[in-house]
């Protein structure tokens, strides 16, 4: 009998007769409900979290809320269940219609987690505005409230996120800067320097002192050497030389001399670049029809040319591995290393930085196969190695123990291989299935190794011995002072010095512990200039900060801002010039160098 009447009370709610006097619905609960996300969201961008962890939020405090708004929503009795329908149906229409019409950059993910908080706000405010009227009133009211954010974003355009997970929008008609670089670019190809007669690649000299001949330098590793810098950036600043337009890419430059080599998107095709080191001139491109894009970080290659031996060796996102040409760009041969690996392009391209050694180059794929090494003369499959099913690093050589090998850095954990036959020699588990490892295993010295994970791991670090033909792998000690997320490191005296999180931090590199943290300079990347005891660090928003490589504190000596947009692209230093790009601009600069005495 009991639930008989609470029924009937509940229907009597719910359908008022027309005309019949309603309670004012309450909206504090949403107020709440929208008041607690909105200030979790501010408070989390200004956390300390893993990139992961930070993507992983928004999709669960958009799930969180929506579902509880929902709950709410349809248990309010205090407003009619017909208008409690039709303002549901509004939203779920509203956004039914939009995805088609929205610009193809937001696409589905954002429509389902980013765009409903937007939506849920715009309601509860409606809701606030409109408690006080008659239900029909009410109804047109929320029906336009409901509406209005998926209108609004239909007119805006998704330009990827940057490494605290904060999205970038522009207005959906204004050109992108691949846009605005593909008008530039025809009018800068009547410039492009004519080629001397009868060059060849036997004409370009072998890597000398001072270049930079591909990922972080000659030893991968982000150091400078043989160059002492000028510290006193006020009296002798960085000078401009050069500054232009560039296709978008994350690949880093190699510069040879006097040419610099580096990837971009054009369009459909992915352009292989050489320009001249002094004043930007493009000298030659050499473009293949792909293109690879994603909507988090956007368009174009990944990985870094390399130079050896008068050629340049690029892998581009799509798996196009190409041998060129270091004075012509004419290609002397070319690898798909998605069909020779059967692996598809991963989530974020390929990005594997080729290595030259032992007159092979090597690159990972993945999958099965893992590392892949080809003939550098002519491109012929020598060799491959499991090496775990992902990863976004690169092949490292070093040598321990006197044993020159190549270390990766995947899913799997860090395996060591012979460079001539590709034979495992040893290998260390640290098992993280689909883990986006993208960092490089570190050579920190005589059996010393360090890898970093952001998700999983922090940093460890390994000694590695050798004995006979056995090899044995102790970690020393793991730290969660230093979580780099795509954000090398670099070691100078005894210290680690690189990006926790979104701060630049000093590790102590015997026992992991943290000596200082301080410097928000986002998700840059960093160069050691080991004769000046100096950092030079690319901040993720453009600017160049000069520091002190300084164990017991954090000491800025001078900054300017070298590129607009951001910049995830590691910087250079060659022949006394600084070269930095990102996916919009790259630029050259010239370093205020001390004289030998």
């Amino acid at each position: 009998m009991t639930s008989e009447i609470v029924l009937t009370s509940s229907l009597a709610s719910a359908e008022r007769l027309p005309g019949e006097a309603a309670p004012r619905p309450r909206v504090w609960p949403a107020l709440v409900l929208i008041g607690l996300y909105w200030t979790a969201y501010g408070t989390v961008r200004w956390m300390e979290l893993a990139t992961f962890v930070r993507f992983l939020f928004c999709m669960a405090s958009c799930a969180v809320l929506a579902l509880a708004f929902l709950v709410w929503w349809f248990l309010n009795r205090r407003i009619r269940l017909r208008e409690r329908l039709a303002v549901f149906a509004a939203a779920v229409l509203g956004g039914v219609v939009a995805a088609p019409l929205c610009q193809e950059t937001l696409g589905l993910w954002m429509l389902i987690f980013v765009v409903p908080p937007y939506v849920l706000t715009s309601w509860t405010i409606g809701l606030f505005l409109t408690r006080s009227l008659s239900s029909g009133t009410r109804l047109v009211g929320l029906t336009i409230a409901v509406l209005l954010p998926w209108g609004a974003w239909g007119l805006i355009r998704f330009d990827g996120i940057s490494g605290e997970q904060v999205a970038e929008y522009h207005w959906r008609w204004t050109p992108t800067a691949e846009q605005r670089y593909q008008a530039e670019l025809a009018q800068r190809r009547h410039e492009t320097a004519a080629l001397p007669e009868g060059t060849s690649s036997d004409s370009l000299r072998s890597i000398q002192a001072g270049d930079w001949p591909g990922f972080r330098g000659p030893q991968r590793d982000g150091v400078v050497r043989g160059m002492t810098l000028a510290a006193d950036w006020k009296a002798s600043p960085p000078k401009q030389l050069w500054r232009q337009r560039v296709g978008p890419g994350w690949s880093s430059m190699a510069v040879v001399g006097d040419r610099l080599y580096t990837q971009e998107q054009r369009g459909s095709q992915e352009a292989v670049v050489c320009l001249d080191a002094a004043t930007g001139r493009e000298l030659w491109a050499h473009q293949d029809e792909a293109r690879f894009q994603e909507k988090v970080a956007g368009a174009g290659p990944r990985a870094t040319p390399t130079f050896a031996d008068g050629r340049i060796y690029s892998l581009g996102a799509t798996g196009i591995l190409n041998c060129l040409d270091g004075i012509s760009g004419e290609r002397r041969w070319q690898r798909d290393i998605s069909a020779d690996s059967g692996v598809q392009p991963p989530m974020w391209g390929f990005v594997s930085s080729p290595l030259i050694v032992e007159g092979l180059v090597v690159v990972y794929a993945g999958g099965d196969k893992g590392l892949l090494a080809y003939r550098a003369d002519s491109g012929e499959p020598a060799w491959t190695a499991a090496a775990g099913q992902s990863s976004y690093s690169s092949p490292q050589l070093a040598t321990l123990d006197g044993q020159e090998q190549i270390l990766m850095w995947s899913d799997h954990g860090l395996l060591a291989v012979d460079p001539a036959s590709g034979q495992a020699l040893w290998q260390h588990d640290v098992p993280a299935p689909q883990a986006p490892r993208s960092l490089q295993p570190h050579l920190a010295g005589e059996g010393q190794v360090l890898i970093s994970s952001e998700m999983d791991l922090g940093t460890a670090f390994l000694d590695v011995k050798h004995d006979g033909d056995a090899w044995t792998v102790s970690r020393r000690w793991t730290s969660k002072r230093l979580q780099p997320s795509f954000n090398d490191y670099v070691f100078h005296d005894g210290a680690i010095y690189g990006f926790d999180g979104a701060l630049f931090c000093c590790v102590d590199l015997q026992t992991g512990a943290q000596r200082w943290k301080d410097g928000r300079y986002g998700h840059g990347q960093v160069v050691l200039l080991a004769d000046s005891s100096l950092l030079l660090v690319a901040a993720e928003k453009g600017a160049v900060v000069l520091l002190e490589a300084n164990p017991q504190r954090h000491k800025e000596l001078g900054r300017f801002q070298a590129l607009e947009g951001k910049t995830w692209n590691h910087p250079v230093v060659a022949h006394g010039r600084l070269y930095v790009r990102n996916g919009e601009e790259i630029a050259c600069y010239e370093l205020e160098t001390k004289k030998r005495r």
